[in-house]
């Protein structure tokens, strides 16, 4: 028992107590802190990103289900109509190429949340002319020549009518298919469209570029799919909205529904095409909210923090980001960033792989906007149906 006894005692005597290392334990529940604000702030920027991608969608293909409702109420062409869709590819060309640039230095969320604002502005004018035009004024024809056995009046055969009254209606319309616009309202309509291509302008390059920044670099990829899959469901909504909205007539709470003697089969009638735009425009003002209360940058992954910048890359992206510290508090300067616009510009033009992708994207662009654009007038002039059953279709 005593040999035991001095035993233990030697042994307790002899065994040290190591310090534990406090900072290990600070380090690791620091670096769980941050990977958990970073991954909790790019989903929150995902989600907002992912319902102002569904929100310019949704504008966007309510515009192509109008189209011939715009033409019936301004009393406008075809042709000035597709100036009018395409003002929005013409305001988005206008600053791309600035706000891409100079946007990726500066706040990148907020210039986001004033895209949507002035996406929004430009659909409320859209919608404007409604409020300050007279109402619409249609003609009592015959019930005869008020179906929809034969939508066009410009291919119509005067063979389906035999009296001379009902031909001389045929003539007029045929002669109201070759003219000059009625209303100078459509202005607004073609401003509101332009200031929506200005609004959309940030979205993409700079909503896809924060999400490369600060994602986990395996995850990048599946974020950006999300945002494009919620995209696809927005013109399901748009065309869907405009079938509805193409039901209702266009003066619907200006004047007595039950004044009015035309239904929606009739080549006269028009809808409620302002509606869909006030509506399109309160789910941009929705979405742009949750921007201006996310930060400027986010704390980057430890993947991404050794990562250095390819040399690709490199070329054409001249921004100095040796001193994380001091790039958080120095002020940047536009002056400063103009010095390298230009050569930026020319290294990327000089890049072929990029010529290439930039020549295929406007070839596919421009065989498929076209299409999309006149589809619901083709269908609904072609196969005698109306507008609201041929945007459900197309929806």
């Amino acid at each position: 028992m005593e040999i035991s006894s001095k035993e233990n005692s030697q042994f307790f005597s002899n065994t040290t107590i190591l310090p534990v290392d406090r900072s290990s334990f600070k380090s690791e529940s620091s670096a769980s802190k941050e990977k958990q604000s970073c991954c909790g702030g790019i989903k929150i920027f995902l989600g907002a990103l992912s319902f102002v991608y569904f929100a310019k969608a949704l504008s966007g293909s309510y515009l192509k289900s109008t189209i011939t409702q715009i033409e019936r109420r301004f009393d406008i062409p075809s042709s000035l109509v597709g100036v009018i869709d395409g003002s929005f590819e013409i305001g988005n060309l206008l600053i791309i190429i600035l706000v891409s640039y100079f946007g990726a230095k500066l706040h990148r969320p907020r210039i986001i949340g004033a895209g949507c604002l002035i996406m929004s502005a430009g659909t409320f004018l859209i919608a404007m002319p409604q409020f300050f035009m007279g109402r619409y004024r249609y003609e009592r024809f015959s019930s005869t020549i008020n179906s929809t056995v034969s939508v066009n009046p410009c291919l119509q055969d005067k063979s389906q009518t035999s009296l001379s009254a009902l031909e001389k209606s045929q003539a007029k319309i045929n002669a109201g298919c070759e003219k000059e616009a009625g209303s100078s309202m459509w202005i607004y309509v073609l401003l509101g469209n332009l200031l929506r291509g200005i609004g959309e302008t940030p979205i993409q390059p700079l909503g896809i570029t924060y999400i490369d920044d600060y994602a986990i670099e395996e995850n990048a990829a599946l974020y950006i799919g999300c945002v494009q899959t919620v995209a696809i469901i927005g013109p399901i909504f748009g065309f869907l909205l405009g079938s509805l909205c193409a039901k209702l007539y266009v003066d619907i709470g200006f004047v007595d529904l039950g004044s009015v003697t035309i239904t929606h089969k009739d080549v006269q009638w028009v809808g409620a095409w302002w509606l869909g735009y006030l509506i399109a425009g309160v789910i941009s003002v929705l979405a742009g909210i949750p921007f201006w209360f996310l930060p400027k940058r986010l704390p980057k992954p430890e993947s991404r923090k050794d990562s250095s910048t390819s040399s690709e890359q490199s070329k054409f992206i001249t921004e100095d980001n040796k001193d994380p510290h001091k790039s958080y508090q120095q002020q940047v300067k536009i002056a400063e960033m103009a010095k390298d616009f230009l050569p930026s510009l020319k290294n990327l033009f000089g890049n072929p792989v990029y010529i290439l992708y930039l020549c295929a994207s406007i070839i596919q662009f421009n065989s498929l906007i076209g299409m999309v654009t006149y589809k619901p007038k083709y269908i609904e002039q072609q196969y005698g149906q109306t507008s609201s059953k041929t945007n459900f279709v197309i929806g």
